[in-house]
């Protein structure tokens, strides 16, 4: 199945080879950090357990490499009781967060559990951020060249709009200012990475990205 009411292939969107040495470092850090995580990663549901209840997870279907779908799993920040129907972006001040919800998203931990999709080799740890199914039609005028990757928990996308909900002005429809600048922005940002990426530079981007989520290093400091 894919997101789109064409055919993948007539949308040229034929994937790159991850390659087996990114497989590799993939499956070892993800395993690694779903073992040394696993604590954390308990108490994140305990406190959820016990300020809304269940679900603990969020799924939700995620477009991946060549357009395919697939279900990406993070920890909840919203109120279980929100309409499932609401707005597709998380802003700032966002009413439908929770306690515990703006604390992961501040500190990018809601994230933790994807390394469950990066070791079902659905998601890397570096590639472009998965986009929902709502912003599809993003996909479009170059920019569905993205889809060649497959997406990750890092990138130098996700390193310079870590707090993207501060991005967002006041006086535009938040939906439309993704669409219009934010996804371009992100998308060109993308693909000016990946077509000259190594697995060194892979490398550093994930310690770089660990650094900043710790507040070790800036979003803003360096080259992405």
């Amino acid at each position: 199945m894919n997101a789109f009411d064409i055919p993948i292939h007539q949308l040229g969107m034929a994937r790159v080879r991850h390659g087996l040495g990114r497989r590799a470092m993939d499956i070892i850090a993800a395993s690694a950090g779903l073992i040394v995580l696993s604590p954390l990663m308990l108490l994140i549901a305990a406190a959820l357990l016990l300020e809304g209840g269940r679900p603990v997870v969020f799924v939700q279907p995620r477009i991946g490499a060549g357009g395919r779908l697939f279900h990406m799993y993070k920890f909840r920040k919203f109120d279980p009781r929100c309409d499932a129907g609401g707005p597709a972006l998380t802003l700032a001040n966002d009413d439908r967060m929770t306690m515990v919800g703006r604390f992961l998203a501040l500190s990018k931990f809601d994230e933790l559990p994807q390394l469950w999709n990066v070791l079902k080799g659905e998601m890397a740890l570096v590639g472009p951020r998965p986009e929902s199914l709502p912003f599809a039609e993003c996909f479009r005028d170059g920019y569905e060249a993205v889809l060649q990757y497959k997406p990750g928990l890092f990138g130098p996308a996700q390193i310079m709009f870590r707090r993207e909900d501060l991005f967002y002005p006041r006086d535009v429809e938040p939906a439309t200012f993704y669409k219009e600048v934010l996804f371009p922005a992100k998308a060109r940002i993308d693909l000016s990475y990946y077509g000259r990426r190594t697995i060194i530079s892979d490398a550093v981007l994930v310690v770089r990205g660990v650094f900043i989520v710790l507040g070790m290093a800036s979003a803003h400091s360096g080259d992405a």
